[in-house]
C-alpha cells in the first residue's frame, strides 16, 4: 500500500505545488497543531450556558481522540510517516519533520473531524464549518508529505466516531440530570 501511496504523494508534490498554495497548506496544517484550536473553542464553548453541552461534548470528543488515536492506534500500527518511507522529499519539504512520531491516523485529521462531529451533532451550523476546515486540513497533511491519504481518512472516520460517541455520552448525562430535576420539581 505504501507505494501506491508514495506514488500519490510524489504526484502532488509534482504538480500541484506553487507558492500561494504551499502557503495556505502551511498555515492550514498549523492551524490544527497539537487540536490547540479546538480545545481553546472547547473551552469558549463551555463558559457559555447555550453552548455549554457542545463544549462538554467537543472536549469528550478531543479526549476520545487523543486517547484511542495517539496514545492507541498510532502506537499499535507504528506506520512511518511517508518522508521516512522516501527520505529524498526531506529536502523539499515545507514544514520541519515529526521525529519520534507515527503516521496512522492523522491527528490533524481526527481532531477537525472529531470536533466537526461534535458540533454538528449540537447544532448543524457550527458542525458544517468545522467539516469543511477539517477537509482542507486533512489535504494539507497530504500536501505537506506528512501523511499518506489512507492515514487522512482513517484520521476523518476515527474522527467522526469519536464524535459521535461523545456526543450520545453527553446527551445520556443531560437527559439523566434532567429527569433527576423533573422528579425533583414534582
Amino acid at each position: 500500500m505504501n507505494g501506491f501511496e508514495i506514488k500519490i504523494l510524489d504526484f502532488i508534490q509534482d504538480h500541484l505545488r506553487f507558492g500561494f498554495l504551499d502557503d495556505m497548506m502551511v498555515l492550514l496544517t498549523r492551524l490544527a497543531d497539537d487540536g490547540i484550536v479546538w480545545i481553546v473553542l472547547a473551552i469558549a464553548l463551555i463558559c457559555f450556558k447555550q453552548t455549554r453541552k457542545m463544549g462538554i461534548t467537543l472536549g469528550l470528543a478531543l479526549l476520545l481522540g487523543l486517547i484511542v488515536g495517539n496514545l492507541g492506534l498510532k502506537n499499535l500500527f507504528a506506520r512511518p510517516r511517508p518522508y521516512d518511507v522516501n527520505p529524498d522529499i526531506v529536502d523539499n519539504m515545507l514544514i520541519e519533520r515529526l521525529f519520534n512520531s507515527y503516521s496512522f491516523p492523522s491527528g490533524h485529521t481526527r481532531c477537525c473531524f472529531e470536533s466537526g462531529m461534535a458540533m454538528f451533532l449540537c447544532d448543524k451550523r457550527f458542525g458544517k464549518v468545522a467539516f469543511v476546515l477539517g477537509g482542507f486540513i486533512g489535504f494539507s497533511r497530504i500536501y505537506l508529505y506528512m501523511h499518506y491519504p489512507t492515514d487522512v481518512i482513517a484520521g476523518a472516520l476515527l474522527g467522526l466516531l469519536n464524535g459521535f460517541i461523545a456526543f450520545i455520552i453527553v446527551d445520556k448525562i443531560y437527559k439523566a440530570i434532567d429527569n433527576k430535576k423533573s422528579r425533583l420539581v414534582k
